[in-house]
C-alpha cells in the first residue's frame, strides 16, 4: 500500500484513539488511524459498562462536544441506570451496560463512514522526528508514514505483560500482542517513563450461574441515556445480580498469595486504588469478612459474564476454587481466568494542557498512556487531542477546557498539574464545582464550543438551541406566574408540606424539596395541556427547568467562586518562562514550574509545591 502524507496519524484503536481519530477527520484533517487489530475497535478489554459516578458526565461532555461515545453507548445499551438519584443532581451520573460486541462494532461502522479517515492495520515500533519536530511514523510492514502530527493513544499495549500465578507472557490485551520499539525511543529522547498494571476478571458461562440464589438488579424504566441527541435506544434490558464473597472464599484466595505476582514483587507497576483486585481488597480490608460483586452480562444475547469486582492474577486452580464457593456459583464454569497486566505510561506532567508534549512539537499523548484508567477518561483525552492536533495545524488557539467548564477540563488539568503516582479514576469529589458540572447541563456548557470550533454538527447545535429556548421559557413562567391556595393546597398537603394561605409564585413553591415539577405541571391547567411528560424530550426540559429553579441560589454562589477564580486562568504565561530568574520564589516553586510548563496562572497556582506566596510572586512581575 503506498500512503500519501497525512495531517494526523493516530496510534491505537481504542477508546482514546476512535475518538481522536474521528474528531480530527470531522474537522476536515486528512487522518489515518493505525492499530494492530480492525477487530476489535473500542474494544471493552474490561466491564462492558459505559459511564458511572462522574464518568457519566464525561460522556455527556464527550457527546455535547460531537463525540462518539454516548451516542454508541446509547446504540448499544442493554440496561440503563441513573446512580445517585438519592442524593443532588450535582452528582446524578448515567451508567449503561453494554453490548460489548455491539459497541466494538458500530464503533467500526462509524469509522468506516468517517470521510477524511483511512485505516491501516499494522504495528507502530518508532517515530519519525527531526530535531524536535514529529514527522510520522514507521510501521512493521507499512514502514514509513508521514504525517504533520501523531497521537499515540496506546493503551496497555507498550511492553505490556500479562500475568495469571507464576505464569508471565507478553501481550497488550490476552490473545493480543504487545507493542515496543517507542518506549525505547522516546527515552532516548529524554522522556519519562514508567510502569502501571491493572487486571480483569475471569469470564463465566452464564449457564452455569444459579441466579436464583443473586439479587436482581434492574435497569431503571426511564431510559435517558447519554446522547443529547434523539437516539432508538434498545427497547428490552438485561438484569445484572449482586453476589458476595465470605470468609470461605477469602482463605481459599489467599492459599495462592504466595503464587500471586502482586506480592511476590514481579510486578512493579502501580495498580489502581479504586478497581484494586481481590487479592488486593482481601489484604488491604482484612478486617472485612465479604465483598459486594456485581454479574454483568457481556451482551445482548451472550450467555457470558463478567464478575465485577473479582480481578485476580492468581493461579487458575486457585480463582476456580474460589469462584465455587461464592453462593450461585456452585457448579460455575469459566471461558478464561482473570488475568494482571503490567504496562508502560509516561507521566503526564510532561504534556501541556492540549495534551502536545513539551519535547516534540505536533506529538500529542491521549488514554491509559498518560496514567489513566476508564474507557470514559481515555476517551474523553483522545477527543481532546483530536481537536487540538487540529488546532496546531490550523494554528488555532489550544482549545483547553477550564475547571468550572468541565469534567474533562478537571482530568486534564490534575494529569498536568499533579502528574499520576497510581491510575488515575474520575470521582465527582475531585471537581470543585459540582453544581455547575451536572450531567443534565453539560449541552448548556459545551454544544456551543464544540460547534465553534467546527465539530458538534448544525444538527445538534440546532437541537441544543430549541431545548434551552423551551427550558427558559418555562423557568420564565414559573418565575412569574402565581398559584391560588386552592388549586395548589391539595398537591402540598398530599406531599406534607405546608399549605399556603395566599397566592404565591409557582417558582416559590417548587423550591419545597417535597414538591416536584412533574407533579406541579399536572396541577396547573396551562402546564398541562402544553407538556406531554410521554415524551422524553419533553421529560428532558422539565427536568432541566426544575433545577435551574430549586438550586438557583447555589448555583449563582459556585459561579460566583468560580469567576473568582478563573481571573487567574486569564493570566497568560509563556512555556519558555525563565522561573529561575524569580529569586524571590521558593527553590521548589522554581523546579516545579520549569517542569511542568504552566500556560496560564491558574495551572500554576494547582501544581504541588507552588505556594500563593510563589503566585503572588509571578503576578508581581507580570505586574498583575
Amino acid at each position: 500500500m503506498i500512503f500519501n502524507k497525512y495531517d494526523v496519524i493516530v496510534v491505537g484503536g481504542g477508546h482514546a484513539g476512535c475518538e481522536a481519530a474521528t474528531a480530527s477527520a470531522n474537522m476536515g484533517n486528512k487522518t489515518l488511524l493505525v492499530t494492530m487489530n480492525m477487530n476489535a475497535m473500542a474494544a471493552m478489554s474490561c466491564n462492558p459498562a459505559v459511564g458511572g459516578i462522574a464518568k457519566g458526565q464525561i460522556v455527556r461532555e464527550i457527546d455535547a462536544l460531537g463525540g462518539q461515545m454516548g451516542i454508541i453507548a446509547d446504540k448499544t445499551m442493554i440496561q440503563f441506570r441513573m446512580l445517585n438519584k438519592s442524593k443532588g443532581p450535582a452528582v446524578w451520573s448515567p451508567r449503561v451496560q453494554s453490548d460489548k460486541f455491539e459497541f466494538s462494532s458500530e464503533w467500526r461502522n462509524v469509522l468506516e463512514r468517517t470521510n477524511n479517515l483511512d485505516m491501516w492495520q499494522d504495528h507502530v515500533d518508532s517515530l519519525i522526528i527531526e530535531g524536535d519536530i514529529i514527522k510520522g511514523v514507521h510501521c512493521s510492514m507499512g514502514g514509513d508514514i508521514h504525517s504533520k502530527t501523531v497521537i499515540l493513544t496506546n493503551g496497555t499495549f507498550l511492553n505490556g505483560r500479562i500475568f495469571i500465578g507464576e505464569k508471565s507472557f507478553s501481550g497488550g490485551r490476552i490473545s493480543e500482542s504487545a507493542s515496543s520499539g517507542i518506549t525505547e525511543q522516546l527515552v532516548t529522547l529524554g522522556f519519562e517513563a514508567d510502569r502501571m498494571k491493572t487486571g480483569t476478571p475471569m469470564r463465566i458461562d452464564g449457564r452455569s450461574i444459579n441466579f436464583e440464589k443473586l439479587a436482581e438488579q434492574k435497569g431503571d424504566d426511564d431510559v435517558t441515556g447519554f446522547s443529547f441527541l434523539e437516539i432508538d435506544k434498545p427497547k428490552q434490558q438485561r438484569s445484572c445480580h449482586i453476589a458476595y464473597t465470605s470468609k470461605e472464599v477469602h482463605d481459599i484466595l489467599r492459599k495462592g498469595f504466595e503464587k500471586s505476582p502482586l506480592f511476590t514483587g514481579r510486578i512493579k507497576g502501580i495498580g489502581p486504588r479504586y478497581c484494586p483486585s481481590i487479592e488486593d481488597k482481601i489484604e488491604r480490608f482484612s478486617d472485612k469478612d465479604f465483598h459486594q460483586l456485581f454479574v454483568e452480562p457481556e451482551g445482548r444475547t451472550t450467555i457470558e459474564y463478567y464478575l465485577n469486582g473479582f480481578s485476580s492474577s492468581l493461579p487458575e486452580d486457585i480463582q476456580f476454587e474460589a469462584l465455587r464457593h461464592i453462593e450461585g456459583f456452585e457448579n460455575a464454569k469459566i471461558f478464561r481466568p482473570g488475568y494482571a497486566i503490567e504496562y508502560d505510561f509516561f507521566p503526564p506532567d510532561q504534556l501541556y494542557h492540549n495534551l502536545e508534549t513539551h519535547k516534540i512539537h505536533g506529538l500529542f499523548f491521549a488514554g491509559q498512556i498518560n496514567g489513566t484508567t476508564g474507557y470514559e477518561e481515555a476517551a474523553a483525552q483522545g477527543l481532546m487531542a483530536g481537536i487540538n492536533a487540529h488546532c496546531f495545524l490550523h494554528d488555532i488557539e489550544p482549545f483547553v477546557l477550564r475547571r468550572d467548564e468541565a469534567y474533562i477540563g478537571v482530568l486534564i488539568d490534575d494529569l498536568i498539574t499533579k502528574s499520576v503516582d497510581e491510575p488515575y479514576r474520575m470521582f465527582t469529589s475531585r471537581a470543585e464545582y459540582r453544581i455547575l458540572l451536572r450531567q443534565d447541563n453539560a449541552d448548556a456548557r459545551l454544544t456551543e464550543k464544540g460547534y465553534n470550533i467546527g465539530l458538534a454538527t448544525e444538527e445538534r447545535y440546532a437541537h441544543y438551541k430549541n431545548k434551552y429556548e423551551k427550558v427558559y421559557e418555562l423557568v420564565d413562567y414559573l418565575k412569574s406566574n402565581n398559584i391560588s391556595p386552592e388549586r395548589i393546597n391539595p398537591l402540598l398537603e398530599a406531599n406534607g408540606t405546608p399549605s399556603i394561605s395566599n397566592k404565591m409564585r409557582l417558582s416559590q413553591i417548587l423550591t419545597r424539596p417535597q414538591i416536584k415539577l412533574s407533579d406541579m405541571i399536572m396541577t396547573v391547567d396551562e402546564l398541562k395541556t402544553k407538556y406531554d411528560m410521554s415524551i422524553e424530550s419533553v421529560r428532558n426540559i422539565i427536568e432541566e427547568a426544575e433545577i435551574m429553579v430549586k438550586y438557583e441560589g447555589y448555583i449563582d454562589k459556585e459561579r460566583e467562586v468560580a469567576d473568582k477564580l478563573s481571573r487567574l486562568e486569564s493570566v497568560k504565561l509563556s512555556p519558555d518562562f525563565d522561573y529561575y530568574s524569580l529569586n524571590s520564589l521558593t527553590i521548589e516553586a522554581r523546579e516545579k514550574l520549569t517542569k511542568h510548563k504552566p500556560q496560564t496562572l491558574g495551572q500554576a497556582s494547582r501544581i504541588s509545591g507552588v505556594s500563593p506566596a510563589d503566585i503572588s510572586v509571578i503576578a508581581v512581575f507580570l505586574g498583575r
